[in-house]
């Protein structure tokens, strides 16, 4: 899920290389000190982003240290910062709420009893793709599928790693192929192209990316067991608040209006049956509220940081640095690739990365004869790409959060993402690189 960008901040800045040193700063803590230790819990996300964001406060020129301040607080106070600090809060209590009740044991026990357990991955990364096609949020289908995905790992003994990051996989398939997903129409929209032209250029190099994907899930989980269910019934009632979810979820209803009703759900069937008391509700509510603070945390960290970046001029530069060595068709298929891809990086939101480049991409596409609709589909692709597989993306931040591992956890079975990255690279480099003249779209 991603939104619109506030419409402010629209000043030239001056392109700065050293801008971008606060992304260094974070992925030289977190990642390198964690791959390096070969423990992924070596450093907190939350001390790695402090680090950041006093390097970027440190670093930023010709402001007071009242006047920084203030610009990383800009960052934090985003509106679209703040929706996913919503989310986050109603998520944690549903979470809890439903895991207490018995909610996300019973949904469990019941997809085990109707799946094979031989293609139980493959299921659930099937499953993540309908329904982000849906719904057209990947935060959205994250929420609804990470808890189940997170109960079936404890009871298959599966790594809770690879079934969430099979997950977010699938919730990103339908991310860049949706009709209402917010990068489409922003994609569409700054290219110029009609939606269906974006999905028939999108679906060929998407759909045989989830085919490997699935075939690898399939292999993965051929000697999947899971425990014997016995005869017991299938509690419907501790079901109902996660099918709610997911029911409400299809019909396109906004995440946080989902999460509400699902966690009205838990308190009226939770209480009403029994399955714990009015006063238990509210402490699993706040527990669950409690247990996203990291996730909070590191949120309104990005949010500074990533503004200080685009101040300084970080974005500035890599437009500069790619747009600069553009040279045929092929060439610039990959620029408009690079630049979403950094784009995303400095501001971990797929549709504002597409926003900020969409209207150059349009430059180079015209100059250089690229339909329309092939320009729409590579800035849709990789910026769900870059964005699925970041540490710091919303994405990747609830994910962790529901299934209380590390961000880099989750990375290393992302195969999808990996699988569609060759993918999308191999059909630049393969497709031909004439400059011809093109109908538009």
């Amino acid at each position: 899920m991603s939104h619109l960008p506030d419409s402010h901040d629209t000043a030239p800045v001056k392109p700065s290389l050293w801008a971008l040193s606060p992304l260094l700063v974070f992925f030289l803590l977190y990642l390198v000190i964690s791959v390096a230790v070969q423990d992924f819990y070596a450093v907190p996300v939350t001390v790695a982003f402090t680090a950041a964001a006093v390097w970027a406060v440190l670093i930023t020129r010709g402001k007071s240290m009242a006047e920084r301040v203030d610009l990383f607080s800009s960052g934090v106070a985003n509106r679209n910062i703040l929706m996913m600090i919503w989310i986050f809060v109603l998520a944690g209590a549903f979470a809890q709420s439903a895991r207490d009740m018995g909610a996300i044991d019973a949904t469990v026990q019941l997809t085990l009893r109707l799946l094979p357990d031989n293609l139980l991955l493959a299921s659930v990364f099937i499953a993540s793709c309908f329904i982000s096609l849906s719904v057209g949020t990947s935060v959205g289908t994250i929420v609804a599928l990470a808890p189940v995905a997170v109960g079936l790992a404890e009871a298959t003994q599966a790594s809770t790693g690879m079934m969430t990051a099979i997950v977010v996989g699938g919730a990103f398939f339908g991310d860049n192929l949706s009709f209402i997903s917010d990068t489409t129409i922003a994609a569409t929209r700054t290219q110029g192209c009609a939606m269906r032209d974006k999905f028939r250029a999108n679906v060929k190099v998407v759909f045989p990316a989830a085919l490997l994907a699935l075939a690898c899930y399939v292999l993965l989980g051929w000697h999947v067991q899971s425990p014997p269910m016995g005869d017991a019934p299938i509690e419907w009632m501790k079901v109902f608040p996660y099918l709610l979810v997911l029911v409400t979820a299809l019909a396109g209803i906004h995440v946080m209006a989902v999460l509400t009703l699902g966690l009205l759900a838990t308190g009226l069937v939770g209480v009403g049956m029994g399955y714990f008391s009015f006063m238990a509700w509210f402490r699993a509510m706040g527990a669950g509220m409690t247990g996203m603070g990291e996730l909070i945390i590191v949120t309104l960290l990005a949010g500074g940081v990533l503004a200080l970046i685009r101040h300084n001029g970080g974005i500035a530069y890599i437009i500069g640095k790619i747009t600069s060595h553009i040279r045929g068709r092929r060439g610039a298929e990959f620029s408009i690739a690079a630049l979403v891809s950094m784009a995303n990086l400095c501001t971990a939101n797929n549709t504002i990365a597409i926003i900020t480049v969409g209207p150059i991409a349009k430059e180079i596409s015209d100059k250089f004869h690229i339909p329309p609709r092939r320009s729409a589909s590579i800035l849709d692709t990789f910026s769900c790409l870059v964005q699925g597989i970041i540490p710091y993306g919303a994405q990747m931040l609830m994910a962790a959060g529901i299934a209380q591992v590390s961000p880099l956890m989750i990375m290393e079975y992302l195969y999808y993402p990996l699988i569609l990255g060759v993918c999308s690279i191999a059909a630049i480099a393969l497709a031909p690189g004439r400059t011809r003249r093109h109908r538009k779209s």
